[in-house]
């Protein structure tokens, strides 16, 4: 297996010299993205999206990775304690507060899992900006709207606008942020989970 994995690697290295050289045999096709030199007839392929645009994104993937790795051990805890995936609970901070602590909404929602004051008292969480705390407090919040509704989408509906408003609709509130919310978690978990 090791002679295999020796031999791919090595063809990638033949490839890359191939580029790096700028002399590919046979034909090549010229798309918007790439130029041809003038003289000697080398092509210079050039990256399809500008350093400028892929640069941001590379950072706020990296920082995503990073806050995730900085609180995997207090999800874990919560999502055992509470019974809830994991994935659904990381899912939830992603989309309330991109793993900031120290997050606060418009509306006054504050810290990982944007619990609003008076959710956060009735939870028992004194410092909803303490990790610990805001987690366990958002999952069991989470936990309620799940035992209440029976379904993923319904909970998270209730999460973000009020248990009341599924209750009043008999389903996901007819609210572009609501469904929108919904939409984006269960799209995080999902690519949480097949990691």
């Amino acid at each position: 297996m090791l002679e295999s994995l020796t031999a791919v690697l090595s063809r990638i290295e033949e490839i890359k010299s191939h580029f790096r050289s700028g002399r590919v045999g046979g034909m090549v096709t010229i798309a918007p993205h790439a130029s041809t030199a003038s003289g000697d007839g080398a092509t210079s392929i050039q990256p399809f999206f500008p350093d400028y645009l892929i640069k941001p994104v590379r950072e706020q993937a990296k920082g995503m990775v990073e806050s995730v790795s900085a609180y995997d051990d207090l999800i874990y805890a919560a999502a055992k304690k509470y019974d809830i995936e994991p994935a659904l609970l990381k899912a939830v901070i992603q989309a309330e507060s991109s793993f900031n602590p120290n997050a606060v909404s418009a509306a006054g929602a504050q810290g990982l899992m944007q619990l609003m004051p008076s959710t956060a008292a009735a939870l028992g969480v004194s410092d909803p900006f303490d990790p610990a705390q805001n987690i366990d407090g958002g999952a069991r919040y989470l936990k309620q709207q799940l035992e209440r509704f029976g379904d993923t989408a319904l909970a998270l509906a209730a999460y973000n606008a009020g248990p009341a408003s599924v209750i009043k609709y008999n389903g996901i509130p007819p609210y572009r942020q609501t469904q929108d919310y919904v939409n984006k978690v269960l799209s995080f978990m999902n690519s949480y989970s097949s990691r």
